[in-house]
């Protein structure tokens, strides 16, 4: 049976707080001598990162480890070796830990690595003028650095995406400061990190606006240490004092001497805090824990120690175990505090009756019936904070025990607490050695839990977890998958291209059957197939993007790729109008114009859509690119019309004359299209001629651009009467239309002479009753009159009638005895007087 809980309980504050030492894992010979390490330590139950300490000498006859100075070593909190990796570059400056477990390596030229459990990192600069100063000091958190330079001056840089630096608020330093810490963003009300610099006998506080001096006198501090939370702060001074006070320093909460641990040894080691209530404070083989009230516990170690502060205590190395130091939780200390009488105690109490069939198990429940569901919740939360699953196993059997006595209870709690804890012993088994507590897993969430595991390719696990607790698999498997593709790649990586080919079709196939057994199949195969291309393997790459239902997916990676063919014709397949513009303007923009064209063309009929759509796109955007796509595609007819619609734009008559020239060669070149060629050489030849006609008359008159038809009544609008029979005659403008033209033009000026001596020039091709009509329509009935004796007779009687010519209209119909139709236009005479002398002549015809 395993020790009671309260075995390793301690009391502070007069018994009324108490502190336990949890042995996590027993480490004896796996880590080297902490004392000679820089080490750095990642939270909630991460790793360690040690490299040797350059300024510590080695003993004469001592073993030197294998991973010497120029070496990172990486373990896990149960000792085990889990990365070893060398350092090339200049000086490390400092090293530390991102919240999903990736170790940032900062040198003194600015530049850092961020390093994930597998060795692969991904490398960024601080920027040139932190390359140029050099950097002294740096301080990393979870979400990013702050840096100190050469200069003194502090940048931080915000996420691990290679984030240009921004340059915090200047402190005015001439030598660094003797210690320096900071608080994050996300512990800030302002949300912008915060600086802690020990200068001389005070601290400067120092974010992105501003630096203030908080007045201390009690430094110089050689230790500053914020809390978790960010609201207070430990400060050691030089004279071996510890304050403690609030981060605003509105505060003073406590003070103590460290000079006064009679145990201790040497300089104060580490100054970190054990949650967010009390301080720890080490020296060689000596771990002390003070309290609010400046009352203390004290821990003794083989060798050297390193502490990591955690969110709800301390994880303590020594050089034989791995401890946990906190505050013991309220509902733990409820159920196993002696003498307790909570109704959680009495609950568990009744429960351990009841196993021993004792009746008093029957009156305890009584005794707090009506605080029973608080108690059934106590213990239920008791279980999550122990270690021990005998005790977990026991404080859950108590709550069930509760439950059976409540009408309405929810079991939710009672089963997520359950499956909590199995996913905790399986992950703190020393094989794993990730120490979570109950806290620290509530707070980081499961998906963060399954995230470390499969960085240290824990693929198995995470998916158990993943099943277990049902959530998604998809990253799990993509993990896996990309692990799969970096250990394969040195089977595959000989020069004979069929092995080759065959080894990629061994793992994508591998990849797809494990996804499709393991319900994996809304993973993402274009990210597994990015992966694999980044690694070299273009083949499997290629392969696994054809098992991507998303088109959206597969094609940006093939053009990075630069499979332009393929991602074309994915785009094509897929149906996606603007993913196929997105392709065609990508290649567009990185290939030679050539190539451009000859992917679209020799694509046929597969990627005739991206054809229409390229001269949608042209047509509308970019005509120089239909114009050249026209030209290399051999379309002449396209490339002649095209001409054409630029030449209908064109203000400038010889840019406009110039392209119907280059329509009319494009037609040429279509022996289908003689009759169109033929026009765009009588276009250009009208267009020159025009050019000559507005030199001729100074500009005054507008040709350019009318039609033949057009030209020709402004020529005789202007006078130019021998122009436009030149015009009529190069042009073969038939007689009717030149006929109509010319009346037209010579009615608009009043020209009436002119008009008769034209309509005496020869015969009319149109007769004469056009010339009435017209003269009438434009209200020249007078002039129209002259030309009703040359029209046809049976029409004469209707026109002298729209003349007006009423009298004429008699003498017609007399003369050719047609009385019907003098009765006819009688009636639509415009006065009786009128109507009564064609009466009389109608009377006196038979």
């Amino acid at each position: 049976m395993s020790e009671h809980p309260t075995t390793s309980w301690q009391a502070m504050q007069n018994g009324t707080v108490f502190y336990r030492r949890q042995q996590l894992y027993s480490i004896m010979g796996k880590l080297p001598d902490l004392g000679d390490y820089i080490i750095a330590g990642c939270r909630y139950g991460g790793p360690l990162a040690m490299m040797r300490d350059n300024t510590k000498l080695i003993a004469v006859g001592r073993a030197t480890p294998a991973h010497a100075k120029s070496q990172i070593q990486v373990y896990s909190s149960a000792g085990e070796g889990l990365l070893l990796f060398s350092w090339e570059n200049s000086r490390i400056i400092r090293f530390g830990w991102t919240l999903d477990e990736r170790l940032v390596v900062l040198n003194e030229e600015g530049i850092y690595r961020i390093y994930d459990l597998q060795g692969d990192y991904q490398q960024y600069s601080l920027g040139s003028e932190a390359s140029e100063v050099g950097v002294v000091d740096a301080r990393i958190y979870e979400n990013g650095l702050v840096a100190l330079t050469g200069s003194l001056t502090l940048l931080e840089v915000k996420g691990w995406d290679g984030a240009r630096p921004m340059t915090l608020a200047n402190p005015g330093l001439s030598d660094p400061p003797l210690s320096w810490a900071i608080i994050p963003p996300d512990l800030n009300i302002s949300r912008h990190v915060e600086v802690f610099l020990s200068v001389e006998n005070t601290i400067y506080t120092v974010d992105n606006l501003e630096s203030v001096d908080q007045r201390l006198s009690q430094g110089p501090f050689t230790h500053v240490s914020p809390s978790p939370n960010g609201k207070s702060l430990a400060l050691l001074n030089a004279a071996g004092t510890l304050l403690v006070i609030s981060s605003d320093f509105q505060r003073h909460m406590a003070e103590f001497d460290t000079l006064n641990v009679p145990s201790a040894q040497g300089n104060v080691k580490q100054v970190e805090w054990c949650g967010n209530d009390a301080i720890v404070v080490t020296w060689d083989s000596l771990a002390v824990l003070v309290g609010p009230f400046a009352d203390t516990l004290q821990y003794l170690y083989v060798g050297n120690t390193f502490a990591i502060t955690e969110t709800d205590g301390v994880r303590i190395f020594g050089a034989d175990v791995c401890d946990l130091i906190q505050k013991v939780p309220a509902s733990t200390l409820a159920i196993f505090r002696p003498g307790s009488t909570s109704p959680a105690a009495i609950l568990f109490d009744a429960w351990e009756n009841f196993s021993q069939r004792s009746p008093k198990a029957h009156e305890n429940i009584k005794s707090i019936r009506p605080e029973l569901a608080a108690a059934v919740d106590r213990c239920i939360d008791a279980a999550g904070q122990e270690w021990e699953p005998y005790w977990q196993r026991r404080l859950l059997s108590a709550a069930k025990f509760g439950q059976g006595f409540l009408d309405l209870h929810n079991p939710t709690d009672f089963i997520n607490m359950g499956q909590t804890l199995k996913v905790l012993n399986a992950v703190r088994f020393y094989e794993i050695g990730i120490p979570l507590t109950y806290a620290q897993y509530s707070y980081t969430s499961p998906t963060h839990l399954i995230s470390r595991l499969t960085s240290r390719n824990m693929h198995f696990l995470a998916l158990r977890i993943s099943t277990y607790l049902s959530l998604k698999s998809d990253v799990v498997l993509k993990h896996w998958a990309s692990a799969k593709i970096l250990r394969t790649r040195s089977t595959t990586g000989g020069t004979d291209k069929d092995s080759e080919s065959n080894g990629d079709d061994e793992v994508c196939r591998l990849i797809v059957d494990k996804f499709k057994q393991l319900g994996g199949v809304e993973v993402s195969y274009a990210e597994i197939a990015k992966r694999a291309w980044e690694v070299g393997r273009t083949g499997l790459a290629t392969k696994l993007l054809d098992h991507e239902k998303r088109a959206s997916d597969q094609v940006p990676l093939l053009l990075s790729m630069k499979e332009d063919r393929l991602a074309l014709q994915k785009a094509v397949d897929s149906g996606d109008t603007d993913l196929v513009y997105q392709v065609l303007l990508h290649l567009h923009k990185h290939l030679t114009l050539g190539s451009f064209f000859r992917l679209i063309e020799d694509g046929g009929e597969q990627l005739a859509p991206a054809s229409r759509l390229l001269q949608v796109y042209a047509r509308e955007q970019d005509r120089d690119m239909l114009r050249d796509f026209y030209y290399s595609d051999d379309r002449r007819v396209e490339s002649a019309v095209l001409a054409l619609e630029e030449a209908s734009r064109m203000k400038d008559p010889a840019a406009r004359i110039a392209a119907v020239k280059s329509a009319q060669k494009f037609f040429s070149e279509d022996k289908d299209r003689s009759f169109e060629a033929k026009m765009m050489d009588e276009s250009s030849r009208l267009l020159g001629l025009q050019q000559q006609l507005e030199g001729e008359a100074d500009g005054k008159v507008v040709f350019f651009g009318l039609s033949v038809t057009e030209t020709i009544r402004a020529c005789i609008l202007n006078g130019m009467l021998k122009r436009a029979d030149k015009i009529k005659s190069d042009f073969k403008v038939p007689d009717k239309r030149f006929w109509y033209t010319k009346l037209d033009a010579l009615t608009e000026v009043r020209d009436f002479e002119g008009l008769d001596t034209f309509s005496k020039s020869k015969r009319s091709p149109i007769g004469y009753e056009p010339f009435v009509r017209h003269l009438i329509e434009k209200g020249h009935n007078k002039e129209a009159v002259t030309y009703v004796a040359r029209c046809d007779p049976p029409k004469r009687a209707d026109l002298y009638a729209d003349c007006d010519e009423w009298r004429m209209v008699g003498k017609e119909c007399k003369e050719r005895g047609d009385k019907a139709k003098l009765e006819e236009l009688r009636k639509r005479c415009p006065n009786s007087l009128i109507a009564r002398e064609l009466e009389q002549l109608a009377m006196s015809m038979k």
